[in-house]
């Protein structure tokens, strides 16, 4: 709830410290969290500060009901400008204008070659990003087909035409 008008603060996140997880509130501010005596649980929400509030070691009982008030928590940002996008007749002469040292240029030129770039694709493993979304789609597929046989291309009617035409083609034929 709002400290100042007792309003409920929905989608709250409820988490307990340091165990990495917890909960959102629902649209009237309540939650319901598991939690052992003497755990720590935060309350989080954008334009609030954050409250932290220790469970009683010595709870009497396996529940305990909670009201936290939370304090809103304005920040001032910096004045921003905003100005408009450059004309195209601008940005050419800008961009046209500008010299570059011809050193950092055949640098960047030797830098950007095509097979160095295969090179090192090829050899870096992948980022945390590249990982999870791996991982991300991997489980979009497993639950897309939940409960049933995935599709085999054995049985794809395009897939087939396309063998036939690569056979036909001679894609298959060993080379000398």
């Amino acid at each position: 709830m709002t400290a100042d008008s007792l309003q409920a603060v929905p989608g709250v996140s409820v988490l307990v410290v340091g165990k990495g997880r917890g909960t959102i509130t629902n649209a009237s501010g309540v939650f319901s969290i598991a939690v052992l005596k003497g755990d720590k649980i935060s309350f989080v929400s954008v334009g609030y500060k954050e409250k932290t509030v220790a469970i009683p070691a010595n709870l009497d009982g396996d529940e305990y009901s909670l009201i936290q008030l939370l304090v809103s928590d304005t920040t001032y940002l910096p004045a921003t400008i905003i100005k408009p996008k450059p004309s195209r007749e601008q940005f050419e002469r800008d961009f046209a204008n500008v010299r570059t040292d011809d050193d950092a240029y055949e640098i960047a030129r030797q830098n950007t070659e095509e097979s160095k770039m295969r090179a090192i694709m090829a050899t870096l493993p992948a980022d945390g990003r590249e990982a999870v979304n791996f991982q991300f789609k991997q489980q979009a597929v497993k639950y897309y087909y939940a409960g049933q046989i995935p599709p085999q291309n054995i049985f794809n009617p395009l897939a087939w035409a396309d063998f036939i035409k690569s056979w036909k083609r001679g894609d298959f034929k060993r080379k000398k």
